[in-house]
């Protein structure tokens, strides 16, 4: 129900952005959101998962929580000293770097003094999830997506694209309030303010989080952000915001499969202990799964012009030809996330970093290269083309599993 209503709540701002600022203004909008995605990583040193794990081993023994969230301390206070002076200071070039203009510098400097809430909001939230606490979490981001959107909306109505920006970059404190005002006192429960210290006795535990989350968010965003900035150098600004909304159009169906992947893959392969176990379940999935994920992109297809109009408007229409790349690009990432989740499940931290930076420094070279010979469309291709080989490289790295003779894994 709450991503149900989340759905609706993005579409409706989606609709209501196209509508007012046009596909350059979309294409300024994903530059912000994926700016925004990387400081919820750095700002907490991509520990997120890691306080998801531990708190949830440790929720009744203080003395390894009082360790966890010293080293997060240190960690949280560092990182949020640092990136307020490179935002704060660096608003200029990066006003210019992003959106070839010095117009947005008061966008960066809010980021900047929000930096500290983004890190409390991340931290906490993996504290709700360890804890699962499901029902205040949903009440969490429910009411924080709610009171996101209207800020947005109001800034939208009286100021503007600058409004909209600034609401964004406003939008962690939100969160942070939302969430103190609703989980504040049990937080209390757990987490012993006053005994915290500036130590770091839990640094071996979470850099193995921290490298995982560096690949799999920072440089995913950075890429994105460097496509981006490529093609409205290369062709115009309005084709990137052709290609964000074709990305966010990705991002909404694919996020009911991320959640397939957090609620049942990752437990399941967790208590799988050998190779025909893991054979028998990924047959299972895959025979269960890849028929509704088929027809359901099949039907994103046909239909992919009235999705342009309902979510966007008609002047996005030109974005119909990126839908069978960025399609068939997401049903091979499909297959290979099936296989892939064994790396998180058994914590096999340099397969996962290391095939990860694979397929994205793939995407990244065939990006621009293809750019140059197909125009935007090449992007998206370059999108298929670098999951295609990101596919094979999980399968080779797991080769003895899947073909091998029966083992422990």
């Amino acid at each position: 129900m709450v991503v149900g209503a989340r759905l609706l709540m993005s579409l409706v701002v989606q609709n209501l952005l196209a509508q007012y600022t046009g596909q350059a203004g979309i294409a300024k909008v994903g530059q912000l959101r994926n700016i925004s995605s990387m400081l919820m990583s750095l700002t907490s040193v991509g520990t997120f998962n890691g306080v998801v794990k531990y708190v949830s081993e440790y929720k009744s023994d203080q003395k390894n929580l009082l360790k966890l969230f010293s080293t997060l301390y240190v960690f949280s206070f560092t990182a949020s000293i640092v990136l307020f002076f490179i935002l704060f200071f660096g608003a200029s070039y990066f006003s210019n770097k992003l959106f070839l203009s010095y117009a947005y510098v008061i966008v960066f400097k809010v980021m900047a003094v929000t930096v500290p809430f983004i890190s409390m909001h991340r931290i906490f939230t993996g504290v709700v999830n360890g804890l699962s606490d499901y029902k205040k979490h949903a009440k969490i981001e429910f009411i924080s997506h709610f009171l996101a959107a209207v800020l947005l909306l109001v800034s939208l109505y009286f100021y503007s694209l600058k409004g909209v920006l600034v609401a964004i970059a406003l939008t962690p404190i939100i969160q942070f309030t939302v969430l103190i005002i609703i989980f504040g006192k049990l937080l209390k429960d757990y987490i012993d303010f006053k005994s915290i210290t500036f130590k770091i006795p839990f640094l071996k535990q979470l850099l193995g989080f921290t490298a995982m989350s560096f690949v799999a968010t920072v440089l995913t965003n950075y890429v994105e952000i460097d496509l981006r900035t490529l093609i409205t150098d290369k062709i115009s600004e309005a084709e990137a915001g052709s290609w964000t909304a074709m990305s966010s159009i990705s991002k909404i169906y694919m996020q009911f499969l991320i959640a397939i992947f957090s609620l049942y893959i990752l437990p399941k392969y967790a208590t799988i202990s050998t190779s025909f176990e893991f054979r028998a379940e990924i047959s299972k999935i895959y025979k269960s799964l890849i028929p509704l994920v088929f027809t359901g992109m099949i039907l994103v297809y046909v239909f992919r012009n009235i999705l342009i109009e309902v979510i966007f408007t008609e002047a996005f229409l030109g974005m119909a030809i990126l839908f069978k790349w960025q399609l068939a690009g997401d049903f091979v990432r499909f297959i290979a996330n099936v296989l892939a989740y064994q790396f998180l499940a058994k914590k096999q931290i340099k397969y996962f970093v290391s095939t990860q930076l694979f397929g994205l420094a793939m995407y990244y070279v065939f990006g621009r290269y293809y750019l140059s010979s197909f125009g935007t469309e090449g992007v998206v291709i370059a999108l298929f083309v670098s999951n295609l080989i990101y596919l094979g490289v999980v399968f080779f790295v797991l080769r003895n599993t899947l073909l091998g003779r029966n083992r422990d894994i």
